[in-house]
Order: C-alpha cells, then sequence, then structure tokens
C-alpha cells in the first residue's frame, strides 16, 4: 500500500482526520489512528503523551498496511 492510498475508507478517514480545536492529533480525543511521516501507523493511546501502538494492520479490513 503506497503512502497515500488506503485499505479502506475507515483507515482513510480515521489517519486524515484533523480536528480544528486541538492542537495535535495525541491531545484530541476524536484521533484514533497516528500516520508517521515514514508512512507507519499507530493507534494512539490518550495518556496525556505523544504515546502509540504500531500496527501493521488496518483495524477494520485486515489489509496489510505496510
Amino acid at each position: 500500500m503506497g503512502k497515500n492510498s488506503f485499505c479502506c475508507e475507515m483507515m482513510k478517514s480515521y489517519s486524515t482526520f484533523t480536528c480544528k480545536s486541538c492542537k495535535d492529533e495525541f491531545e484530541c480525543p476524536d484521533s484514533l489512528i497516528y500516520r508517521a511521516q515514514d508512512g507507519d501507523y499507530g493507534i494512539i493511546i490518550h495518556d496525556g503523551g505523544q504515546s502509540y501502538i504500531s500496527i501493521e494492520y488496518c483495524p477494520w479490513c485486515g489489509s496489510e498496511l505496510k
């Protein structure tokens, strides 16, 4: 899967989500997926920091993300 393509609409929606009232995705409770500059993906851990768990498969359709 390329850097700008997505396996499903849910992954596209959550990977490109931008909140207009929060400073970044780690602050916003509505942000679920972190998309790193290098193309890696992760599920955001809303613990007050910038933690996330790396994922290799889409949580919605199961497609491989790398």
